[in-house]
């Protein structure tokens, strides 16, 4: 492969438009290398970390944000089965839940070889898919850690579309 040609498939480092987004809404982050970015996004049950690396040899961009929740060993199992029922529904990303950590994570990795790069349009969105999945998801993991509900019954809460504000 000659290697002047691989450099011309390698898009833009897109963590710099990215930083761009993250200063325009005011949000705390922490650029640690041309590779890394951590970001603070305020939801509205809680703050959500999203962890985005850069791997040009790859070309891919991968992004996780992780939900601030603790999961008791005895609810791993129902917390397993909810988090699989929540991937059955969902067009971009999946949960996943590490369990050496037993860190609860919403991940999606853009893969961009090829391609001159990410576009803003696309990071607002999987920013807002990512924030928002976790915002749906958060009140039916209450339910099934500290509430004992089945997930049948956190997940139908947790599809239930509300209107207005109360």
């Amino acid at each position: 492969m000659d290697l002047a040609a691989h450099d011309a498939n390698v898009p833009h480092n897109p963590l710099d438009l990215l930083e761009e987004l993250v200063n325009a809404n005011d949000w705390a982050h922490d650029r640690s290398s041309d590779q890394e970015m951590i970001v603070q996004v305020q939801g509205h049950w809680s703050d959500y970390h999203l962890c985005v690396i850069w791997q040009p040899d790859t070309a891919a961009m991968y992004l996780s944000c992780q939900l601030d929740v603790k999961v008791p060993s005895t609810r791993r199992g129902a917390v397993l089965e909810l988090l699989a029922a929540a991937n059955e529904r969902l067009w971009l990303g999946h949960f996943d839940f590490t369990a050496e950590e037993g860190l609860l994570l919403f991940r999606h990795t853009f893969p961009l070889r090829g391609v001159s790069g990410v576009s803003v349009e696309q990071l607002e969105d999987t920013v807002d898919t990512a924030v928002g999945e976790c915002e749906r998801l958060y009140p039916a993991l209450q339910l099934v850690i500290w509430g004992g509900h089945k997930v049948e019954e956190a997940m139908a809460a947790a599809m239930m579309d509300t209107v207005g504000e109360a």
